[in-house]
């Protein structure tokens, strides 16, 4: 097996077991709780307000970006949320409890 076959087989193993563990960060609760504080419509209209390009809403809100310390701190300047909140919501997300398993009888 050559070297780019093995590393292939590598990354798809390693995406296979991301797909299976429980997620560690679901932003869409920071992301909403933005837009609804804001009186704002969409991640459009947030993006506008943070001044972010739209792919980096989109990234964060589909985990492939975590919220780092920019994006935290201008959240916080445009929305006068406390620096606390917002990392409570993004830690809140964290931890939210994976659904239950379906029973089966």
């Amino acid at each position: 097996m050559s070297v780019r076959q093995k590393k292939q087989e590598l990354l798809e193993a390693m995406h296979r077991a991301r797909a299976m563990e429980p997620s560690s960060f679901v932003p869409n609760k920071l992301l909403d709780t933005l837009i609804q504080r804001m009186q704002l419509k969409n991640d459009a209209e947030l993006c506008r307000v943070l001044e972010v390009q739209p792919p980096i809403i989109s990234k964060i809100r589909h985990r492939k970006l975590n919220v780092g310390a920019t994006i935290l701190l201008r959240m916080h300047e445009k929305s006068n949320i406390p620096i606390r909140e917002l990392k409570e919501l993004t830690a809140e997300a964290r931890t939210e409890p994976p659904p239950p398993p379906p029973t089966h009888h």
